[in-house]
């Protein structure tokens, strides 16, 4: 008997139907005029949700933000501050 292991994506742009930021309980807040540029949010996102939205200056989709953090203790600057999320 075949099973399925894990999540599967059934056909390409299927996971931006599934909104997974709802349950967070903080999110980050950006300073884009403290924003240096860097893109280290970016790449240590583990959820692929920060873009940017202009040239050198970045914000997450809180779609997807699932509000671990990890850009806020990896933004050398201390552009991104991690607030309770409210309900």
């Amino acid at each position: 008997m075949k099973t399925n292991v894990g999540a599967v994506i059934k056909k390409p742009g299927s996971s931006v139907n599934n909104k997974t930021g709802s349950w967070r309980d903080r999110r980050p807040i950006f300073d884009v005029k403290k924003c240096s540029g860097c893109g280290n949010c970016w790449a240590v996102c583990p959820e692929g949700c920060i873009y940017e939205f202009k040239k050198g200056k970045f914000i997450a989709d809180y779609d997807y933000c699932k509000g671990c953090g990890i850009c806020a203790n990896e933004c050398p600057v201390k552009a991104i501050k991690m607030v309770d999320e409210k309900k």
